[in-house]
């Protein structure tokens, strides 16, 4: 079996050594290739990942030709802005028997579809699956155990992809709500934003656990009515991956928030972090069509209005604690 990993950013990086240490051929694609030579002969990704080895069994390259021509599944790690842009690119050379794996967690900007919603635009006649979960990239290359969750609709590729994730530190759940898994993994990073802006305000765990609380509540809603199923949300994908998400500085959009909250500008903190934040177009995306559809979101509604309206906290966090009372749990009954 041979298998290819789409992007040579810190998950991608991760994600191709995890399969080559479970005795697997893998190839590793970036754009770069002065930086694919560089990772392929020093077996070290020193931009995102510096002082982790990367196994023998992963090629790297930056000729898509060469890494798709034989492969049998292809994990897409592309961040949303360029995810239709190398799929279109990566079409030409895929193989009819490919199974397709998006591992991208954020919301085309453009018509809000989820990534493997644009896989099935790009490519209808392949399998289709979306691995998300709680996973920092760092942690799965010092072998922490670590869960997480296919979703597709082929059971056959729900089993591949366990066969080749799983091991003795990786496990890998199924799930058959492929929308309710992938928009699990983009909304979470609008909530990590949020949490990371009450963290370096001093506020006390009372609140922390409100907003995590009150995140899931809204994640829940808003998809169910996008129509995904609101328990997927009680899972890894869900709960599991918010979270993680909320509650470390491994996090970018965490790392984001929690600039913001010390008084860095938007342009600054971005800068600082040096990788793409999805969660800042997510946020942007979720707003326009919670407001479309007019679903209730009020941390969302209130976190728009601090980044992008530059409404002052104090005023938002008055709102937030004076706006109409609502069930604590949506999905009881």
């Amino acid at each position: 079996m041979i298998i290819t990993v789409l992007g040579g950013g810190s998950f991608g990086t991760a994600l191709a050594n995890t399969i080559g240490l479970n005795d697997l051929s893998v190839n590793l694609w970036m754009r770069d290739a002065n930086r694919a030579a560089d990772i392929q002969q020093t077996r070290e990704n020193t931009r995102y990942l510096p002082g982790f080895p990367i196994c023998e069994n992963v090629n790297v390259s930056a000729n898509l030709e060469e890494v798709l021509v034989d492969s049998d599944v292809v994990f897409i790690s592309i961040p949303s802005a360029s995810f239709r842009e190398v799929i279109q690119q990566a079409k030409p050379y895929l193989p009819a028997k490919a199974q397709l794996v998006s591992t991208t967690k954020g919301i085309d900007f453009t018509n809000f579809l989820t990534m493997s919603q644009i896989l099935e635009q790009e490519c209808p006649e392949h399998a289709i699956g979306v691995l998300s979960g709680p996973n920092f990239a760092k942690e799965m290359l010092e072998k922490q155990i670590t869960g997480s969750v296919i979703a597709s609709d082929s059971t056959a590729l729900i089993e591949t992809v366990q066969h080749i994730l799983c091991s003795s530190t990786f496990r890998v759940y199924s799930n058959d709500d492929r929308y309710g898994v992938e928009l699990a993994g983009a909304l979470k990073n609008i909530y990590a934003i949020m949490v990371g802006m009450a963290e370096a305000r001093s506020c006390g765990h009372n609140t922390l656990a409100m907003l995590m609380t009150r995140a899931l509540a809204e994640m829940g809603r808003f998809s169910q009515q996008l129509g995904a199923n609101p328990m997927t949300f009680l899972g890894l994908a869900g709960v599991g991956d918010l979270i993680l998400t909320c509650s470390s500085n491994l996090s970018r959009n965490y790392r984001l928030g929690y600039a913001l909250g010390c008084g860095k500008s938007f342009k600054q903190a971005v800068s600082d972090i040096g990788q793409v934040v999805e969660g800042i177009n997510t946020l942007r995306v979720v707003k326009q069509k919670a407001d479309e559809m007019q679903i209730y979101m009020p941390l969302v509604s209130a976190l728009y209005a601090l980044m992008f309206d530059q409404q002052p906290v104090d005023s938002i966090i008055k709102q937030l604690m004076s706006s109409e009372h609502s069930p604590d749990v949506d999905f009881a009954k």
